[in-house]
Formats: structure tokens, sequence, C-alpha cells
């Protein structure tokens, strides 16, 4: 089946971005940084292939994907909630489902692309030989999103406009650092807050293979951004660092006050301004902001980055505290989560092997 035929509202063909900057080579074939190659070793160790290593029998009920409780829906305690039948709320469900899920999708890609242009801009050749196994990771996460989408949910959402422009901004820079930024602190701090916070509220199997198995890839991309951006941003001038940083602070306000699902319910009747209203109240969009900036924060403080102007930036947003969170101990936690999935599934299906085995030893043992 044709993706533009799920889509809620035609995309269009495709979107260029017009880009700027070198493709770099590098003459220098020596060993490199240790800490960079070892996380090379470990990224091409940490291959695995979607279509096997997630369950993609397990059923999910399109009308509720995540085992999502009626209270973290936007519309309900609001006027508009009691006139919603049974099947309106499952309905309900079902887009947000698709909206968050095609957020991620459209974003992977945006990865898949950044990845590929750090290969093709960054001047070392251990961070070229990273990227590149970054590069594949983001197309399986996409693969793996657009599968979900199209077998399980059978919808999409387009782009949402405002991740399309903080891409669009990350690619049109013509800075070789600049699609690190962007896509390694922000779009991957935003999506792995996204992520955890499903992965760890969903009652259903399916949706928390792919997001724990995703979120274990995207621990070694955050590592991977702050070992370069760390090394780089320490030979920057202050004029330099503070126009990152000014890239920074729009980047996190725009993700705070733009990324809020609102097309959803405008696609149930709700006028954009009451549905802009109704989503600032969301007790569960106020617990993501917040999860949100414990990935953002941290490691932008952590590269260099913390002028008085961003740290203004942040007390305003009201998450400066968040710049002492132990982002080593989060990234542990995911790669933790995943193996410990892993170990759960592939236990209980050798013991259902072991059963069947012996049941089958049993019966031939008759008379």
């Amino acid at each position: 089946m044709s993706t533009q035929r799920l889509y809620t509202q035609a995309p269009g063909p495709g979107w260029e971005v017009p880009a700027s900057g070198s493709a770099r080579f590098s003459w220098d074939y020596d060993d490199g940084r240790d800490r960079l190659l070892a996380l090379y070793q470990k990224g091409k160790d940490k291959q695995w292939d979607g279509a096997k290593r997630i369950d993609w029998d397990l059923e999910v009920d399109p009308y509720d994907p995540l085992g999502t409780p009626d209270d973290v829906l936007t519309l309900y305690g609001t006027r508009h909630w009691a006139k919603l039948t049974e099947k309106d709320k499952g309905d309900l469900r079902r887009h947000y489902t698709s909206w968050q899920f095609s957020q991620f999708l459209h974003g992977e890609q945006g990865a898949m692309v950044c990845a590929a242009r750090i290969v093709e801009s960054v001047p070392d050749l251990d961070a070229k030989f990273y990227s590149a196994t970054q590069t594949m990771d983001e197309a399986r996460h996409a693969e793996i999103y657009g599968r979900f989408l199209h077998e399980k949910i059978g919808m999409l959402y387009p782009v949402d406009d405002n991740l399309q422009g903080l891409l669009g901004d990350t690619l049109r820079d013509s800075r070789w650092d600049m699609p690190y930024l962007g896509m390694q602190v922000l779009i991957e701090g935003l999506a792995l807050a996204a992520f955890g916070m499903i992965r760890d509220t969903t009652t259903e199997p399916l949706p928390r293979q792919i997001l724990a198995y995703v979120m274990q890839d995207e621990a070694r991309h955050v590592a991977f951004g702050r070992m370069a951006l760390r090394d780089h941003y320490r030979q920057l001038t202050d004029a330099e660092l503070r126009e990152r940083e000014e890239f920074v602070i729009e980047g996190c306000y725009l993700m705070r006050d733009r990324l809020r699902g609102v097309e959803v319910l405008e696609n149930f009747g709700v006028p954009r301004k009451e549905a802009e209203e109704l989503s600032e109240r969301s007790e569960f969009l106020r617990l993501f902001r917040k999860l949100l900036f414990s990935r953002i924060v941290p490691c932008v403080k952590d590269i260099g980055l913390w002028g008085p102007r961003l740290q203004k930036a942040y007390l305003d947003m009201g998450v400066f505290d968040l710049g002492d969170a132990n982002l080593d101990l989060l990234m542990t936690q995911d790669e933790e989560l995943a193996e410990a999935l892993d170990r759960e599934r592939f236990a209980a299906e050798e013991a259902a092997r072991v059963a069947e085995v012996e049941a089958a030893v049993a019966e031939g043992a008759r008379p």
C-alpha cells in the first residue's frame, strides 16, 4: 500500500534542503582517538536486524496501540470528552500514536541524513567511521517506525512544521559541527525523552521492544556527539560559542512551545486556539517537557555551551537545575533495559522450545 494513502493529509512529494559546506577528506589514517574508536567498534558490534530482533507477530490494537489510559489524553475532562463515543476515544488514541510515531519516523530520516552529512563534512577520519555506523542505525530506525505505522497503525501524519524547521536549520548551516549540535544534542534529546516516556509507560510489548532497542542505539549516538563537540568547542572563541548557544536557545524554545500534537485535536473538530490552550494545560505535556530537558540540558553543559545567556534561558524555562543531571547514568540505563528485555524474551522462547521438545519426547515414549 502506498504510504501517501495513509497520511491524514497529503505531505507533498518530498522536501529538498539546499545545503552548503565542504566535503572534507583526511589522508591521516593513523589510529585516531581511542575513546571514539572504541565507540566505533561498539557501533559495529551492536548492529542488529529490525526484521529479526523485533517480534512483529505481536498483535497491536490500532485503537489502543500503547495501552493509553484516558486521563493522559488532552481532551479528558474537557467539554469535548463527554461528546466522544467509545469509538471516538479509540480513534483519538490511534491518531495520537500515529502523530507521535510519525514524528519519530520523520526525525529518524532526518537523523540519517544528518549522520551522512557528518561523514561528508567532519574533518577527522575516526568521526567519519563512527558516523557511518550511525547512518546505518538511523536507517534501521526509520525502517522500523515505518513498518510499525504501516502494519500496526495504518495511519501517518506529515512532519510537524517545527520539527521540519529545526531539521532545515541544522542541515542548511555550512559549519561542520552544526549537524552534531542540531541532531545529536537537540533532536536526539527530544526523541530520547519521548521514546523513554512511552517505553516506560506502555503496557504493549511491541512498541516497548521497538523503543527499547532504538534507545540502546541512541545512547551511543549521544555519547559520540558529546565527545566530538566537547573536543571541538574547547578550541572556539567566545563569539563562536555564543553563536552556538543562540542556536540551542532558539531550538529549545521551539521544542518546548511548539511540538504539542495540536493537529490531532484539530482533526477532532477542536479550533486551533482552543487546541493550543488545552495542550498547554495537559499534565502529560508538562511531564514530557521536564523529561525532554533532562536529556538536553546536561549534554549542553557537558560540551561547554554554558554562557550567561544560555543559563538565563534555562532559568526562564525552569530547567536550569537539570544541568547537573547524570547523563551517563541515563544512557547506561537505556542500554541495560534493552539487554534485560532481550534476556527476558529469549529466555521465555528457550523455555517454550524446551517444553515443546519434552512434550514430543514424552509423546514418543508412550506405548
